[in-house]
């Protein structure tokens, strides 16, 4: 039985450098969470966490999925498009600009993931491949994740709907606390960066997720 799929509940702090989103379903003590919007002073934005170790995904669109532990802090992690660990106070990150950031929490192992997944990427399936990951590196059960995509290009204003395929690919992993915020990146340039719609001449998005103490 595939999983429903859920609206998440989006909570925006206009007031930060750079604004940003943060989701509810992920929005618990274990947790820190962001994912940045257009506009504030810094540029590239630096991780949001004070005092905790960074590391960044180099994004080539593949399906390549890193285990990250502390000896990583500060790496840009080569060939990578998502990244998974359950050390705390180590913040994963990527970046995007139409391309969906996809949240994994196994709030039973204490463990992450955070995924790059596009056009290219969803046809690779990285969703499934981060939940493997983490089923290998951590003992998570998919059934135990809760999974999050944050906001992407999505039809009318692409052709392919990756959103929904998704939704799809994380039901067949055995997900089922699964939420799609829905937001439309190309449809709203106030808040957001697109690639396609801006003429590959656009900024970008930072999704930031980590393991509090």
């Amino acid at each position: 039985m595939r999983p429903e799929t859920k609206q998440a509940l989006v909570r925006k702090n206009s007031g930060a450098d750079p604004p940003y989103l943060e989701f509810i379903p992920l929005t618990v003590p274990a947790l820190s969470h962001r994912f940045s919007l257009r506009g504030g002073r810094s540029q590239p934005p630096v991780c949001p966490f004070a005092g905790a170790g960074q590391v960044q995904a180099e994004q080539v669109h593949g399906k390549l999925v890193v285990t990250v532990t502390a000896a990583d802090r500060d790496r840009l992690m080569p060939a990578a498009d998502a990244l998974v660990t359950n050390c705390a106070r180590l913040t994963l990150t990527i970046r995007a600009a139409d391309c969906g950031p996809v949240y994994l929490y196994d709030p039973a192992r204490r463990a992450i993931g955070l995924a790059h997944s596009g056009n290219r990427g969803t046809a690779l399936n990285i969703t499934a491949a981060t939940v493997s990951a983490m089923t290998r590196a951590f003992g998570s059960r998919p059934r135990d994740l809760i999974v999050v995509l944050g906001p992407c290009i999505r039809p009318p204003d692409y052709e392919i709907d990756f959103a929904a395929a998704i939704g799809r690919q994380a039901a067949d992993a055995g997900v089922t606390h699964y939420y799609d915020c829905g937001l439309n990146t190309a449809g709203d340039l106030a808040q957001f960066y697109s690639h396609r719609r801006e003429h590959g001449r656009a900024g970008r998005h930072y999704a930031w997720l980590m393991l509090n103490p």
